[in-house]
């Protein structure tokens, strides 16, 4: 998958220490990944969650932080829509960012 835009990763992981290690380990796997469906993320991210509009979110560092991506399975895209922690994420709506 080409994920854009890593930028958005390192401007998270520099105000966030704690977590730089496990989003530039989940960038490594996202970018190797050849998905073409939801059930074969699923396979690879047991707890990632699907919601409208080809929209991913992941749960990174125990669930301390989510990511939301939207998937062009075709053309094999994934977009980084947003990252955050769990205060974040619950003041937005997940399926319109």
């Amino acid at each position: 998958m080409r994920v854009i835009a890593k930028r958005t990763l390192k401007t998270f992981w520099t105000k966030h220490k704690d977590c730089e290690e496990q989003l530039k380990t989940w960038y490594k796997e996202c970018e190797e990944a050849q998905w073409q469906s939801p059930r074969e993320i699923k396979q690879d991210y047991p707890s990632a969650s699907f919601i409208e509009d080809n929209r991913v979110v992941f749960n990174i560092k125990g669930n301390k932080y989510r990511i939301i991506v939207k998937i062009n399975y075709h053309y094999g895209i994934l977009w980084i829509r947003f990252v955050g922690n769990h205060s974040q994420y619950d003041k937005i709506d997940a399926s319109k960012i």
